[in-house]
């Protein structure tokens, strides 16, 4: 199996062992993008057999896949709340 977790890289998320591409990432391209295994696998030098088992990786731990995508969106509105505004303009 090429998928492998690191708590030092992509925060311990699944990811394509030697490359800090992760499950979430190939499965968003397809999934979500619409993108062919197959360009993805071209696009990030990948080997389609590696698309193919990050996507079945994705869907046999998909509760997982879950709540790291709501765990990233809590830490995005967290840092866009907390992040410099513009200044309110002169009236």
């Amino acid at each position: 199996m090429s998928i492998t977790r690191d708590e030092d890289v992509l925060g311990g998320e699944p990811r394509i062992e030697g490359t800090r591409v992760g499950v979430r990432h190939i499965a968003a391209r397809v999934i979500d993008g619409g993108q062919s295994p197959a360009y993805v696998a071209d696009q990030l030098d990948l080997s389609l057999a590696v698309v193919y088992e990050s996507l079945s990786y994705y869907y046999e731990h998909i509760d997982e896949m879950r709540e790291f995508e709501r765990e990233n969106s809590d830490a995005f509105e967290r840092v866009r709340e907390s992040s410099l505004k513009p200044k309110e303009p002169v009236q």
